[in-house]
């Protein structure tokens, strides 16, 4: 369980167990494999821990080739690319058994001043009208063994509030458009490095069931396998993850089982400060 923010914090830091090598475990998921928002934030730990003080980064581009196993540490290779005068380049390659499990491309830029413009946050019901995803799963009491399989999957430490309803019946179709605000529910006064790792892990959360949710009717008729297949983001501003950040995805392509979902995560003072992007596959099993 991950019921503060040093335990999600442990899980995401890793050993170092050689020049450029580390090891990291895993979160005990509730599907049985490992959670891919882990090996993103592992992966950018490595590379953080390789990458000068006053380089941060900006994006990273990672692949999911294989399912991680749970009861197996993962070890992470870090491939000095380059270090330029105002960028720096990393590569990190997760093991399992001597497999690549998934490999990662990160950069990382010195603070400097630019040019400057975004997109205008989207106006929703603002956090505080809102009820927790639990609170509002919780109300329904329809499947009490859904409800505590949910409940398993996220960090306790970490408040959702979703801007639409949730249910617990997947047979509704819904627009490809998903929504929600979160924070932790304690202090988080980290230096950037560590809220960039902290947001990795979550930006997994509802990428990729928002481009399930124009066929859930269809996909709710027979067993369906799901699994990232990559994973993107981009840091554009500082943030803190003690402060409501609103989730702001769509979906807007599906086709050949796989789905391709993105989104934009703004401050509540309506500052842009990263985006994502996921393609995922939807394989209908029978």
């Amino acid at each position: 369980m991950m019921n503060h923010i040093q335990d999600l914090i442990n899980l995401i830091t890793l050993e170092k167990t050689g020049k450029n090598t580390f090891e990291g475990q895993n979160f005990q998921t509730s599907w049985g494999r490992v959670f891919g928002g882990q090996v993103l934030a592992q992966s950018l730990n490595a590379a953080y821990q390789t990458v000068p003080d006053d380089r941060f980064a900006h994006s990273l581009h990672g692949y999911f080739i294989l399912g991680g196993n749970l009861d197996l540490p993962i070890s992470y290779e870090v491939d000095i690319i380059r270090d330029g005068k105002s960028f720096t380049t990393r590569r990190v390659v997760a093991f399992q058994e001597k497999r690549a499990i998934f490999n990662m491309s990160a950069s990382f830029q010195l603070l400097q001043g630019g040019v400057d413009h975004q997109n205008s946050m989207p106006n929703y019901i603002p956090p505080e009208k809102l009820l927790s995803d639990l609170e509002q799963l919780e109300m329904q009491k329809t499947d009490p063994e859904v409800f505590e399989r949910f409940k398993k999957i996220k960090p306790e430490v970490i408040e959702f509030r979703p801007v639409e309803k949730l249910s617990l019946r997947d047979d509704i179709n819904a627009p490809a458009e998903s929504n929600y605000w979160f924070r932790s529910k304690e202090s988080t006064p980290f230096e950037i490095a560590l809220q960039h790792q902290l947001l990795a892990y979550i930006s997994d959360y509802g990428l990729l069931r928002t481009a399930t949710l124009p066929h859930k009717k269809e996909l709710s008729q027979g067993p369906t396998f799901y699994t990232s297949l990559d994973h993107a983001i981009w840091f554009h501003r500082p943030f803190s993850l003690d402060q409501w950040l609103l989730y702001a995805m769509d979906s807007p392509s599906a086709s050949n089982s796989r789905g391709f979902s993105r989104g934009s995560i703004f401050d509540r003072d309506g500052l842009l400060v990263a985006s994502a992007a996921q393609e995922g596959l939807i394989r209908k099993l029978n």
